[in-house]
């Protein structure tokens, strides 16, 4: 069987964990930073793991993360 493309554009942005889970970068976290409290954009810096529907979709992108 040949081997399968990995989505660029998904691999710049998520990593898988040991576990399977799906980790990302938060949003928000770019610019109009100054309305923000301080406990949000600490908030912000903190990577998140997707929920199961999104990550499904997500390791179909990766098919050998």
């Amino acid at each position: 069987m040949p081997k399968l493309k990995t989505h660029s554009g998904a691999k710049k942005r998520f990593r898988l964990t040991a576990r399977g889970k799906v980790k990302h970068k938060r949003a928000g976290a770019r610019h109009l930073l100054q309305g923000m409290s301080a406990g949000r954009s600490r908030t912000l810096r903190r990577p998140a793991t997707l929920n199961n529907t999104q990550a499904r979709m997500v390791k179909r992108l990766l098919p050998y993360g």
